[in-house]
């Protein structure tokens, strides 16, 4: 890294070494200011099949290390990030626009449990045993018992394809599993904001450094170019690729993994929807209106697991219009760095203009905008990639605002009539994320969950329990993740018998 004041021309890490890329750098933008916040490497082609063989080298000596050593390096990796907080806070907040309490909580903080949880992950047992087997005499041998275990190990290289609404805690989600395990990776992070991981492989590298561990365990490329994350998926020396992004990119890259039998870790988009019941008193209704507010709040509705597409039995339904309508009216929209501010911008003006194009076509579609549908001209956003959150009602299933995932805070309601009902809507959608259900009846409110075809379902809460498998159905990936489920994410599953 080198530059001065707050803008700075990084370097790729590749074999333990900073290198400066052959084609050069870019601009990575603050979303708030469209300020020049620094310039960030593109690797070739050459480059990135550089990382992946040093990755290669590596893996033999960092895969035999002992798992004590394999957890002191993420638990002292997590003591640097935590050490540098403030700053690397900043950075994140610098190049995603995130709101300073997601910047520090969300994002680095996230990232610091992370690394501390797979630190721990690194020591959980990797052997099942199995029951012993008796095998008559036969063409295989004489009679005996058998015994045998399951044994998890290593996949191999891993490459890292880290999504830009978080340059923290998904890339900490995928690197510290990955490295519990054994693997070692190739990291290509987010265009849009891939600062911050390069901080984070500062942090890995002199933690790494400290334990011995030889160069090449952890790689970070970047470039604006599809050619540079095409090239970390179809190197040979890859055997897996984590991937957390759109599903049409998901789709291309699993191609690729097909015809190379690499395996896959698949986190793609969402389509979310929020089932509200009609049976819910007051306080439940506020509990809804404030959980599905977050899809105008946190990230500015840019993240997969968002309740964009709510669905409203008509008793409640009117209700609940007007109580998000106002919700939507009242969050300040501005500087991420002023104090009270909810409502940052997205990601850059590319994903301005498609968000807006979805709230036009809304419009266009018949839907009524209820809420916001203009940009925002409060204070402090003449400048930057604001969105004003935005609220559809009148609409129907067959709408695209309903259908396609938007990624921005815009959120549209379908009213539906009873159960069977609101389960089809719910379950009529090619995407299978994350869906929720809102009712005062707990024993519907589970018979329900049991119905949705999705890989998660938050009942009267938009919370997450950070044990708990994650992932999706459908279009929205394949495979999970979050705690121990990640490290069984990362590994192969070997079996081992011998004759007792």
């Amino acid at each position: 890294m080198s530059g001065t004041g707050g803008e700075f021309t990084e370097r790729l890490f590749i074999g333990g070494e900073w290198t400066e890329p052959e084609r050069g750098h870019y601009d990575v933008r603050d979303p708030a200011t469209e300020e020049v916040v620094g310039r960030a490497p593109e690797a070739s082609g050459a480059q990135v099949q550089a990382a992946a063989e040093a990755a290669r080298a590596a893996f033999g000596p960092w895969s035999r290390t002992a798992p004590e050593t394999r957890a002191r390096v993420l638990d002292r990796t997590a003591e640097i990030i935590r050490r540098n907080f403030g700053r690397y806070a900043e950075l994140a907040q610098a190049e995603s626009g995130a709101t300073t309490a997601t910047a520090r909580g969300m994002q680095v903080g996230v990232s610091v449990a992370r690394f501390q949880r797979y630190a721990r992950g690194a020591l959980e047992p990797v052997e099942t045993p199995l029951p012993p087997q008796i095998n008559e005499a036969g063409p295989m041998g004489r009679a005996g018992v058998f015994g045998a275990f399951a044994a998890r190990r290593p996949v191999g290289v891993v490459t890292c394809i880290t999504s830009y609404n978080n340059p923290w805690a998904n890339p900490a989600g995928k690197v510290a599993p990955a490295l519990a395990m054994g693997n070692t990776v190739v990291v290509k992070p987010a265009p849009q904001d891939p600062l911050s991981v390069y901080r984070m492989a500062e942090a890995l590298q002199e933690a790494l450094a400290e334990a011995g561990a030889p160069p090449g365990v952890v790689n970070v490329v970047s470039g604006e170019r599809a050619a540079v994350g095409a090239a970390a998926v179809e190197s040979p020396d890859v055997d897996m690729v984590s991937f957390t992004g759109s599903t049409a990119v998901g789709q291309r890259i699993a191609e690729v993994c097909g015809r190379g039998m690499k395996r896959q870790l698949m986190e793609l988009g969402g389509k979310g929807a929020a089932l509200v019941f009609d049976d819910l008193d007051a306080a439940g209704l506020d509990a809804a209106v404030a959980g599905i507010g977050t899809t105008f709040a946190f990230y500015s509705g840019q993240i997969c697991t968002a309740p964009t597409r709510v669905l409203a039995q008509r008793g409640i339904h009117d209700r609940l219009v007007e109580r998000l309508a106002r919700y939507a009216g009242q969050l300040t929209v501005g500087d991420p760095r002023a104090r009270g501010t909810v409502v940052g911008p997205v990601i850059s003006a590319a994903h301005r203009e498609r968000v807006e194009s979805y709230i036009a076509l809304g419009r266009k579609e018949g839907a009524t905008v209820v809420a916001g549908g203009e940009r925002p001209d409060g204070q402090g956003t003449a400048r930057g990639f604001y969105v004003a959150p935005t609220l559809f009602a009148d609409c129907t299933p067959a709408m695209r605002v309903v259908r396609e995932e938007i990624f921005g805070p815009v959120v549209v309601v379908v009213p539906f009539d009873d159960e069977e009902e609101g389960i089809a809507l719910a379950n009529d959608s090619d995407y299978g994320l994350l869906d929720y259900v809102w009712s005062g009846d707990v024993a519907r409110a589970f018979r329900v969950a049991g119905r949705l075809r999705a890989g998660g379902v938050g009942v009267n809460t938009v919370g997450r329990n950070m044990e708990a498998p994650f992932g999706g159905f459908k279009h929205s990936g394949v495979g999970r993740d979050v705690g121990s489920y990640a490290l069984h994410a990362y590994s192969e599953l070997q079996s081992v018998v011998w004759p007792g």
